[in-house]
């Protein structure tokens, strides 16, 4: 079995074996450089050399649940709390908007206090502010009948990683409260409400070998999302996990090419945790397949607390109002930052 032939296989049937997706991951050095070069010509043939921007507003740290891996887990007395207003969220993407971003992402933890009505409010009222503009949430595990709401009032897109698709995997990762039959229902869920999904995975989490992420390549094949968001394990310094090392960059642009080649047109972002890596992550993130970032439009106090993992980048090029050095980072590598809903595109 020659890693090459398996990776023409993967181009042809967009699908291996979990044995042969593990041989790829094992052998990955053998055609990093051909993964990738097939991964952007995807990539390019889908949606040229456009990078989409999403402003991001990260509205509350706050968590019910304790993942043994985040910063923000309920368990983390040491971590210092926010929570946005309604008003305050609008207002992010409002300067936001101002500076020309037409796809917005709210994101936080598990916060109790944003109760349905509360971010179905919410979502009605960004709707009739920016009609013309994509709207994403990322907050968690819902049920059925909460996710279609939000949908209803104005949402289009949902993202929801599953974090790990091996049930043994997930429980090391975990607390007991926490199912992944019930988070990969939550995902299917969604899809057949009619959001745009997104999932994806740490890459590096402590117990990780390349058989459970082999299996994170099925489920994804198997879910179909429009959205992957994959980046590196970063330790955070109040968890079990501190002194765990971290994932690594060449990984995780190995794995962005496999996913671009096994779903060509899928959107699929340059994760900030590459960058607080590597300065130069994102942009070997999208040399490797990926088109899509998430700029931070959080006012700065937020920009700070809102810690998954240590050191994580939230100002510089991180920064949402920092677009023209953005533009300049990419246009050195071809690609341009689009400043559109950035939509999937059916294949």
């Amino acid at each position: 079995m020659k890693a090459q032939e398996l990776l023409h296989q993967l181009d042809e049937k967009k699908i291996l074996s979990l044995e042969e997706f593990t041989y790829l991951i094992d052998h990955r050095e053998e055609i990093r450089e051909e993964a990738a070069k097939i991964s952007r010509a995807y990539a390019d043939h889908y949606y040229g050399k456009c990078i989409f921007p999403r402003g991001l507003v990260e509205f509350s740290n706050i968590c019910k649940n304790d993942c043994y891996y985040c910063g923000i887990r309920g368990g983390n007395q040491n971590c210092k709390r926010f929570r946005l207003s309604k008003e305050e969220i609008l207002d992010a993407c409002q300067s936001g908007y101002a500076l020309g971003y037409r796809s917005f992402v709210f994101q936080s933890g598990e916060d109790g206090y944003f109760d349905i009505d509360r971010m179905e409010d919410i979502v009605r009222a960004f709707r009739q502010m920016f009609p013309e503009c994509a709207l994403t949430l990322s907050i968690g595990e819902l049920d059925y009948d909460r996710y279609k709401r939000l949908f209803d009032a104005g949402a289009d897109r949902y993202l929801l990683r599953h974090e790990t698709a091996d049930e043994e995997h997930y429980r090391k990762l975990h607390p007991e409260s926490m199912s992944l039959s019930y988070r990969k229902q939550c995902l299917y869920d969604m899809k057949e409400i009619g959001y745009h999904v997104g999932t994806g995975f740490m890459v590096g989490s402590p117990y990780q070998t390349s058989e459970t992420l082999a299996k994170d390549l099925t489920f994804i094949h198997e879910l179909d999302p429009q959205m992957v968001g994959i980046g590196p394990f970063i330790p955070h310094h109040d968890t079990k996990f501190k002194d765990c090392p971290t994932g690594t960059v060449e990984m995780t642009t190995f794995l962005l090419s496999l996913i671009r080649i096994m779903k060509p047109n899928v959107l699929l972002p340059a994760t900030t945790a590459l960058v607080t890596l590597d300065p130069e992550g994102r942009e070997k993130a999208i040399l490797a397949g990926a088109n899509v970032m998430m700029p931070n439009l959080s006012p700065e106090h937020a920009k700070k607390e809102y810690n998954l993992y240590d050191n994580k980048q939230h100002s510089g090029n991180e920064a949402a109002q920092n677009i023209g050095r953005l533009k300049e980072r990419f246009a050195k590598i071809g690609y341009e930052l689009t400043f559109s809903r950035g939509d999937y595109k059916e294949a």
